[in-house]
């Protein structure tokens, strides 16, 4: 069968990697045509776009880059009909992807979404046109399911494919091991984003932290997309270094870790690192943001968890002296177990292993029945 899967970000090129691979044991011949990263990449998918093309943060950034977006979904219209798929695979980026099931289903291509929008967060008014327009729903968050029942609509919940994500990683052989471990001396893991934007805003201030902690080593995971250079602008005064390709490597050895929102966060807990959630953008855009959002955390350990596990320093909150309190309470001994405790809890929450297979298993099924 002919696959469209389109994903617009770092994360969604991971869980849509993962789907692929499942996919080919029930469709050994499928064919696919995607926007999104290099896993889908090695995983055998024609690319179209790569998510570095695509990601903008927060509301004042997407109204700046709005013809670009607009040129992007024009284009992504015209290549679907083109390539003429028998189902299209939306995986996150709810701006973007909604308005192609819109398109799909005019033109009575079948839509299967994978990680559900974040309805339940804001503009929950947008259940009425996910039900309009997409033929099957997988959730990856536990308390989704029942939301969507509030609406009279029956999603899939199958489990968590960042379980898988890790489940891999450590199931696969290390030829290297303490590649930035020394003796005796606390690794923090700095995880600043994977947007421009995002590092404009924190990494100025996780390099000021550093300083204040001469007896840590200091790493950051970086991103392909934004290049050596990006980072080495931040760094020239620093002994911070920077890695790339080796974030789940990093959280191996890691003993704390100061984290950008976003999967980062669930990924950190599910490596047992204990962290502190950062998160600063425009001050146009936090504003809407407070105006829009209504939930309780911004991560996904805390908002899984339904309650604090980690410390969120958002926007205001997010100062050097704030960092380094946090820092220093996550590296202690006591504060950890405690964590780790919770992190425990968390992964039960999750369940196991293998959401991808599900998942897969039941979209072949599901369109070969169609």
């Amino acid at each position: 069968m002919k696959y469209y899967i389109i994903s617009g970000e770092a994360s969604g090129d991971l869980h849509a990697s993962n789907l692929m691979r499942s996919l080919k044991q029930e469709d050994s011949e499928m064919d696919v045509r995607a926007w999104g990263g290099d896993l889908m990449e090695a995983q055998g998918a024609t690319l179209v776009k790569h998510y570095k093309e695509l990601a903008f943060m927060g509301f004042l950034e997407v109204v700046m880059n709005l013809r670009i977006i607009l040129n992007n979904l024009a284009f992504c219209k015209k290549d679907v009909l083109e390539f003429q798929p028998d189902l299209l695979i939306l995986v996150d980026y709810p701006g973007f992807n909604m308005r192609v099931a819109k398109f799909a289903k005019q033109h009575n291509i079948p839509v299967y979404y994978y990680v559900s929008p974040q309805v339940w967060a804001w503009k929950k008014n947008r259940v009425y046109d996910i039900k309009k327009y997409v033929t099957k729903l997988y959730a990856i968050l536990p308390f989704e399911k029942d939301f969507y029942k509030q609406f009279d609509y029956d999603v899939e919940y199958l489990g968590h494919p960042l379980l898988d994500a890790v489940f891999n990683y450590k199931n696969e052989l290390k030829v290297e091991a303490n590649q930035w471990k020394q003796e005796g001396r606390p690794l923090i893991a700095l995880l600043p984003g994977s947007r421009a934007q995002e590092l404009n805003k924190m990494l100025l201030k996780m390099i000021e932290v550093e300083k204040q902690f001469p007896n840590c080593d200091f790493v950051i995971a970086g991103v392909d997309a934004l290049g050596k250079d990006f980072y080495h602008s931040f760094l020239k005064h620093s002994n911070i270094r920077v890695v790339f390709n080796k974030t789940y490597e990093l959280f191996d050895e890691a003993d704390a870790a100061l984290v950008s929102s976003g999967t980062a966060t669930l990924e950190t807990a599910l490596f047992n690192v204990p962290q502190v959630v950062c998160y600063q953008t425009s001050w146009f855009s936090f504003k809407i943001a407070q105006l829009l959002v209504a939930i309780k955390y911004i991560s996904l350990v805390n908002l899984i968890s339904d309650k604090e596990v980690v410390k969120e320093l958002i926007q205001d909150d997010l100062t050097v002296t704030n960092m380094v309190a946090e820092l220093k309470k996550i590296l202690s001994p006591a504060h950890k177990t405690h964590m780790l405790q919770q992190y425990a809890e968390l992964r039960t929450l999750l369940g196991g292993e293998g959401a991808s297979e599900r998942v897969a298993k039941s979209i072949y099924k599901h369109i070969s029945n169609s």
